[in-house]
């Protein structure tokens, strides 16, 4: 097929200006000067090589060609303008594919049951879901949206919604402590095994603020290092060395008292959960849905 790709130019403004009945109503009604509206219909006149409209300084009237060109555009003009509505309606009810990264603990542990509200709330979403502690290309690899656990956002161009805040926590088992002794002070750590989380821009960098003593930092002793939270806490859990893991990680090791926590009169660095996705603009619907969700249920801390 075809077409002409200035087949439709000046439909819209045609039928606006008859339905107003002048150009100046016309040009009110669609943001446009009177001049542009004038202008448009004397091109769509010229293209057609028929005149439309009698003009005169008081009124507009249709010519004989003008009164059959204006039924067909009518016709054409609502047709288009229910294909628009339609899209809207089905844009605003969320549907398709929604492409999520979160990490794996975090999101077995506090995004399963949000997932399953929300594929039950809205059934013509199709979930693809990344379980991974990796950092990935939201804009490259197609992602809506990702589900970060840090303290400190790497400086970006997409946009953050904080969802929760943690504390991180220094942890080591109770048969850890009585081989190795039990540091009394962060200080102490060069002396033990540690086990860091890589993904830290300096993972064997540990951080310990006071209210009342002087910030310490050490570099702590890195016996394992592992991208991985589920494998350090593993390793930590089977009596390998202390760790520093957010609280989320820790809350049913320290339920079952299968840690210690050290350090407790230190203030504890803190570690937010975002929502990270590409832009403002154009936010889909099924995009918003699910931050919204996100919000109402993921835990605050």
């Amino acid at each position: 097929m075809n077409l002409d790709p200035k087949l439709f130019d000046g439909l819209v403004i045609f039928s606006q200006v008859i339905e107003s009945g002048s150009f100046s109503i016309a040009a009110e009604k669609t943001g446009h000067s009177t001049s542009h509206i004038s202008k448009v219909v004397t091109k769509l006149e010229q293209r057609l090589q028929t005149r439309l409209l009698h003009r005169s300084t008081r009124s507009l009237s249709l010519t004989p060609e003008g009164k059959l060109f204006h039924q067909q555009c009518m016709q054409i003009v609502k047709d288009a303008e229910q294909a628009v509505a339609m899209l809207d309606s089905r844009l605003q009810v969320p549907s398709g594919t929604l492409k999520i990264s979160c990490p794996v603990t975090l999101g077995l542990m506090h995004l399963q049951p949000i997932l399953s509200l929300y594929m039950q709330q809205y059934p013509q979403i199709n979930l693809d879901i990344d379980f991974s502690d990796r950092h990935v290309d939201l804009i490259q690899d197609g992602y809506d949206l990702a589900i970060r656990a840090t303290q400190q956002l790497d400086d970006s161009n997409l946009i953050c919604k904080r969802l929760s805040r943690f504390h991180a926590l220094v942890v080591a088992t109770p048969a850890y402590l009585a081989k190795h002794g039990t540091p009394q002070s962060p200080e102490d750590l060069i002396t033990h095994q540690c086990i860091c989380y890589t993904n830290l821009k300096h993972p064997s960098r540990w951080v310990f603020e006071h209210p009342e003593k002087a910030t310490v930092t050490v570099d702590v002793p890195q016996v394992i290092g592992c991208n991985n939270a589920d494998m350090e806490l593993a390793m930590v859990l089977d009596d390998h060395g202390i760790c520093r893991l957010p609280s989320f990680y820790l809350s049913k090791a320290l339920e079952q008292k299968k840690l210690t926590v050290l350090f407790s009169d230190y203030v504890q660095p803190e570690v937010d959960i975002y929502a990270v996705y590409p832009s403002r603009k154009h936010l889909t619907p099924k995009v918003r849905s699910f931050i919204d969700m996100l919000v109402e249920h993921m835990p605050a801390s």
